[in-house]
């Protein structure tokens, strides 16, 4: 049985390599260095777009000017040897600047440098809060990320229904808004059937804006009945997702018994060697992201 280290030896040249003990403090947050990496980024990462928003603040951006702006340049700086030091780690450079990551680590230091040439360019450096989705890497909760697969998974695998019962509703909405302008009338405040739909389309979603009201007792009437719709035709879409999710879930769960039982092998939470990403299925073999074969290790039960 091959052990971690004997594999990470096979997938990287030089085990002793800095290069590799860099890959593994920036992209691996399964270790107690990666980890401490990641959270002191985090932290890096809050601070920074705390001193952008303090900077928009007149009174305090007057105050602080100077404080707030060797603060943003100590981060953008911070922020460029961190995105030189991934390029430089990664086999398939392309992959990762061109990755969701990548993309995302090069758009939190441009905007600094962009003020040089472009004034007002700084509040372009918000864009770093987006960085926080590594979060869920750094507390091992890279699940939340397989849940929002999970979400979407169970989104197409509904959406036929989905569709149906959006197109029930525009019908239903289309007939109630008529109905209502029939009943209510200009006077009232229905002034078209487009804006009868309109007010149907709040009452039966229960916002009521409040802007058009039913005044005749007819129209109160039909308004109740909506209303009460509203509520029942609410649960309907919750419904079908989440019996979707349900078996999603019990049909991954099968499948990854399966997967146990015949391969004795998992894929550990550990960063791709292309682009960076972690948190992949338990029967995954290529990174879902950029097809990069991942390195599976044996277990036994």
């Amino acid at each position: 049985m091959l052990s971690l280290s004997d594999l990470r030896s096979e997938n990287r040249p030089d085990a002793d390599n800095w290069k590799d003990k860099v890959y593994q403090i920036i992209f691996e947050a399964d270790t107690p260095a990666g980890k401490f990496f990641d959270i002191c980024l985090i932290f890096c990462i809050l601070a920074s777009v705390t001193v952008v928003m303090l900077c928009s603040v007149n009174s305090i951006n007057a105050e602080y000017h100077t404080i707030l702006w060797s603060l943003e340049w100590f981060f953008t700086l911070l922020f460029t040897v961190e995105y030189i030091l991934r390029m430089i780690c990664v086999r398939n450079k392309m992959k990762y600047a061109t990755s969701f990551f990548g993309i995302i680590d090069l758009l939190a230091v441009i905007p600094t440098y962009l003020t040089i040439f472009l004034p007002g360019g700084q509040y372009l450096m918000v864009i770093r809060i987006l960085r926080l989705l590594r979060i869920f890497r750094v507390l091992k909760l890279v699940q939340y990320l397989q849940e929002v697969d999970l979400l979407m998974r169970a989104m197409k695998d509904s959406s036929r229904k989905i569709i149906v019962f959006f197109f029930a509703v525009i019908n239903l909405v289309i007939l109630l808004g008529s109905v209502m302008y029939v009943i209510e009338g200009d006077g009232n405040g229905f002034t078209s059937i487009p804006t009868s739909i309109y007010w149907a389309i709040i009452t039966l979603t229960t916002v009521g804006y409040g802007d058009i009201v039913p005044i005749t007792p007819m129209g109160k009437a039909v308004a109740s009945i909506i209303m009460i719709l509203g509520y029942s035709i609410i649960a309907l879409p919750t419904g079908i997702v989440t019996h979707s999710i349900i078996k999603i879930t019990e049909d991954d769960k099968e499948k990854e018994i399966e997967v146990r039982e015949e391969t004795h092998e998992v894929v550990l939470n550990i960063g791709c060697p292309e682009c960076g990403f972690a948190g992949h299925d338990i029967d995954a073999r290529y990174c879902k992201f950029c097809g990069t074969e991942l390195k599976p290790i044996n277990f036994e039960d």
